[in-house]
């Protein structure tokens, strides 16, 4: 957003630390946080966090805010980037704008001053806000920035989790990376907040396995555009991370880019935007697996289209090609190019191969799990679909309890996976959008709060008892009545009464 003039510049500083000082005015109305109220615990002398949670970004940053405002305050949160490049937005994220509308409330958690609209507002006017159709993806992460800034978030950057492993009753963390204080610390609760490629890893298809690794690139690799000017490139697929790697190309000045895609038609229609509503959130977890799946499957098969911004971006150019009804048969790579043979039986040459073929939810990628992840119970261990509702990426997805944690697929094999919790896309299946996504972001984090805290409290119930037991600071001081004697009913009754006269 360009602004002219230091005045404007000025005014808009100004305005933004009075939203600064809103924000920390309406903490304190709403008494938040409050005192800790969860008993401290060590093991062998070791201090014992409550709470660990892995990830910096959107899902880490409203996630850590719901357990503070809960009173949980004896926690962590960890990062393994250096700060302010959390999350995608800044690394492979590539489309312009959000496709989210600029008016949802995304991680605010019910705090209108912690809004994008009013972070927005304070530094550029209503006006501006009106005139802005979509928010552009830098300015995004800029709120974030901002976000973790004036709510005081401390992330410690540039620490990574490398091992996950169970100590007695709690969890120990191995710890790696620049920012990393110790070689590892103790936790009861772990929980991954980790995004979009929170519980995966880039889906990478076999056909590019033939080819050398400097003529192709994932969508969420560092890809230097700069470098294919004058190139010609294939993007397989159509989704959102494929049409903005296109458009990057394009602009970059790529002789020619061609999608290359499966699907004999183009996705246009966002099946579950169109179910979306505080109904869908609140009762999806509770629906019969049947249903869940369903609906997950349903939307996965339709597939959720690319914005249309990010669509144009691509075809306004003359050189971009669209082809459809095209899947991978072979590729190779042969005097320098890549040469790739489509199932429809045509065949084209290229220079470069960017894969815009997403993430696949895989818990055996997360490493830091060890061999426990093979423990984690999936949704193909649980549910068999119908004939037509089959879907092998589907049944990849974690099988979660209620409150989001890990479940162990053999009783007994890795009970402490309980204490992990999936606070990322992983979770869709079994609980909905709420943990990865802008619009059902703050329902999530309330969600999981709650649902922390209620077992932290219940592990904790005989310390509470006891401290109820205990509890002897008196409200009434004894000077706030004066005790009285009740009067004699007999007495009452044999005086005289009285008559008129007397």
């Amino acid at each position: 957003m360009n602004i002219s003039g230091t005045t404007e510049i000025e005014t808009g500083r100004r305005r933004l630390a009075e939203l600064e000082a809103r924000v920390r005015r309406d903490l304190d109305y709403l008494c938040l946080p409050p005192a800790n109220w969860v008993p401290s615990r060590k093991h062998e002398g070791e201090h014992v966090h409550d709470i660990v949670l892995i990830g910096g970004g959107m899902v880490g940053l409203v996630g850590y805010f719901a357990l503070w405002s809960g009173g949980m305050r004896n926690m962590r949160i960890l990062d393994r980037s250096p700060a302010g490049r959390e999350g995608p937005w800044l690394n492979y994220a590539r489309m312009e704008t959000l496709r989210s509308p600029k008016q949802l409330t995304g991680p605010a958690y019910g705090h209108a001053s912690l809004t994008f609209r009013a972070w927005f507002t304070a530094q550029y006017g209503e006006a501006a806000w009106e005139a802005l159709d979509k928010i552009p993806r830098p300015m995004w992460m800029d709120y974030l920035v901002w976000y973790r800034k004036v709510l005081d978030i401390p992330v410690e950057n540039e620490v990574e989790v490398t091992q996950v492993a169970p100590e007695g009753p709690y969890l120990r963390l191995e710890l790696a990376g620049r920012g990393a204080r110790e070689e590892s610390i103790l936790t009861r609760k772990f929980v991954m907040a980790t995004g979009r490629e929170g519980l995966g890893r880039p889906n990478i298809p076999a056909f590019v396995k033939t080819l050398p690794r400097h003529a192709w690139a994932h969508s969420s690799d560092d890809i230097d555009f700069a470098a294919l000017k004058g190139k010609r490139v294939v993007v397989i697929g159509v989704g959102a991370s494929a049409v903005d790697n296109a458009a990057e190309a394009l602009e970059a000045g790529a002789r020619e880019v061609r999608h290359v895609i499966r699907r004999k038609e183009m996705p246009t229609i966002n099946k579950m935007m169109g179910i979306g509503s505080f109904g869908f959130t609140a009762g999806y977890a509770q629906l019969p697996d049947e249903w869940r799946w369903r609906f997950m499957q349903y939307s996965f098969v339709t597939q959720t289209p690319a914005p249309r911004g990010s669509t144009l971006r691509v075809s306004r150019h003359d050189n971009a090609y669209f082809h459809f009804g095209q899947g991978i048969a072979r590729m190779a790579h042969e005097d320098g190019e890549v040469v790739i043979e489509t199932t429809a039986g045509k065949r084209l040459k290229t220079d470069f191969v960017i894969l815009g073929t997403g993430f696949t939810v895989d818990p055996l990628a997360r490493t830091e799990l060890g061999e426990a992840a093979a423990e984690i119970m999936l949704w193909r261990d649980r549910y068999t679909p119908p004939p037509g509702e089959e879907s092998e990426e589907l049944g990849n997805f974690p099988y979660l309890g209620p409150d989001f944690s890990f479940r162990e697929r053999t009783p007994g094999r890795a009970p402490w996976l309980s204490n992990v919790y999936c606070f990322n896309y992983g979770a869709s299946a079994s609980l909905g959008k709420v943990s990865g996504d802008i619009p059902g972001i703050s329902e999530g984090a309330s969600w999981l709060a709650r649902e922390i805290a209620a077992t932290l409290y219940r592990e904790d119930v005989e310390i509470h008892w006891q401290g109820m037991l205990d509890y002897s600071k008196p409200e009434l001081q004894g000077d706030e009545w004066t005790e009285s004697e009740i009067e004699d009913e007999t007495q009452a009754a044999s005086a005289p009464a009285c008559t008129e006269g007397s």
